[in-house]
């Protein structure tokens, strides 16, 4: 019989692609992933890796394994959820990923109609960079999340998360009629892996120019009052401009930024999770565009 907890090791090994990688995100040592891959090759009865000094690759046979990985774990995910929804009222805790401004701006609301609703169960946030959700939500670290993505940053798929669309916002422009306009000043930008960063950095070469950084910063409110002391231009989304400081002009652009609810795969008709999902559906901004508005392709921003 194969053990779902190496599967998941075998899965993670084909997204990641190092041994060390995956420890990193289980938790566990090198050693402990390569002894428990090692026993589930033993379990198939088959090689499942191919190792070359530090090196490895999946077989043919590891390769369809992965395969069936995820169609054995999404099924046992729907198991748990089954199970949960015949206990009826949703309780215990509930772990909520976030970003920053929807921390801010949007889970205030969410948590207090989350315990008017559901008081059996206790919300637990974290803010966490959309780019690091997917790999919480498979090692179980997360129930639920709210990511982002952007015109210029395509979503990236996942066969273990499912996402579904709350919002979309417009995002906005500091002190500049256009990006184009803004291509001689010093640029505040996120953090570099983080979306944010790529889409400005993606947003002004459309524009026809790389944007000279002055400064990194990742919470909005920073950004606006570093803008308004002169520090730069920056791009921000509607969350985080409904009162800009003195000093700062904000132009909307023909961009967007939308947000979604992810969960794993496995999880959608799970109790706690379609709770958290109504909560958040319940006390969306009444300023974010209308998911039934459609979502726009990339636009020319310049």
């Amino acid at each position: 019989m194969l053990d779902p907890r190496k599967l998941r090791l075998l899965r993670e090994l084909s997204r990641l692609g190092t041994i060390a990688a995956v420890a990193q995100a289980a938790n566990f040592t090198p050693s402990a992933v390569s002894q428990q891959l090692s026993a589930l090759e033993r379990e198939a009865g088959t090689t499942l890796l191919e190792r070359t000094g530090r090196t490895v690759a999946l077989t043919p046979a590891g390769r369809v394994l992965v395969e069936h990985a995820h169609a054995v774990l999404k099924e046992l995910e729907r198991a748990a959820a089954a199970l949960a929804a015949i206990g009826g009222e949703p309780s215990g805790p509930l772990r909520i990923g976030a970003f920053p401004s929807a921390t801010r701006a949007l889970l205030p609301k969410a948590l207090a109609e989350l315990a008017r609703a559901h008081p059996g169960l206790t919300p637990m946030v974290s803010e966490i960079d959309p780019a690091d959700v997917a790999a919480a939500l498979r090692a179980g670290e997360l129930d639920v999340a709210l990511v982002h993505e952007y015109d210029f940053v395509p979503p990236v798929v996942d066969q273990g998360v499912r996402a579904e669309p709350l919002f979309e916002e417009v995002m906005f422009l500091t002190n500049r009629a256009s990006i184009r306009a803004a291509r001689r000043d010093p640029w505040i930008l996120a953090t570099p892996g983080t979306l944010c960063h790529t889409m400005a950095i993606r947003a002004c070469q459309a524009a026809g120019f790389e944007p000279r950084v002055h400064h990194h910063v990742d919470d909005f409110d920073t950004v606006l009052a570093f803008v308004a002391a002169g520090q730069g231009v920056a791009l921000v989304p509607s969350l985080a401009a409904a009162a800009p400081p003195d000093g700062v002009r904000l132009t909307p652009l023909p961009l967007r930024r939308r947000t979604l609810v992810a969960f794993r795969s496995g999880y959608g008709d799970h109790p706690a999770v379609c709770a958290a999902v109504a909560a958040l559906r319940a006390t969306r901004p009444e300023s974010a565009l209308s998911v039934s508005q459609g979502w726009h392709s990339t636009a020319d921003a310049g």
